[in-house]
């Protein structure tokens, strides 16, 4: 049975909006107040391409996200990154790191890991013979 590892990536972001949260999948993001950026920002201390993420390819299969303050290769916000208390042009992200882009508007990562996820196909023959009807209140 082949054993595969697993992970999700998360970015909780709190901005003028509220709070909310999205899964990270795709190998690059654009993140600023832009309506075009892939993760937009609402508030008027960011940038319109205030920061890009990249994703990372590990020798084993996962990956992880750095983040670039503006456009790689290109232009930096007006008021950069702010990365668990430090002024930073670009990091790779671990888990927990708060990314603050002006005020009140922040991004918390996470890396969410499963050591080891099955990967066998389900069993047809599998069955449960307990039925919903048969659990009850215990007796005394």
């Amino acid at each position: 049975m082949p054993i595969a590892p697993h992970q999700s990536h998360l970015l909780i972001i709190q901005d003028d909006k509220g709070r909310h949260e999205i899964s990270l999948e795709s190998p690059k993001y654009t993140i600023g107040r832009d309506p075009n950026c892939d993760i937009r920002l609402v508030s008027q201390f960011v940038s319109r391409r205030h920061a890009t993420l990249v994703q990372l390819m590990n020798d084993d299969g996962t990956y992880a996200y750095r983040i670039v303050d503006g456009i790689p290769a290109g232009k930096p916000s007006s008021n950069g990154l702010l990365i668990n208390g430090r002024k930073l042009r670009a990091h790779n992200l671990q888990h927990e790191d708060l990314v603050v882009f002006g005020p009140k508007v922040s991004a918390t990562y996470l890396l969410l890991k499963r050591d080891e996820v099955q990967t066998a196909p389900v069993d047809e023959f599998d069955i449960t013979l307990i039925g919903p009807n048969m659990i009850g209140e215990p007796e005394v």
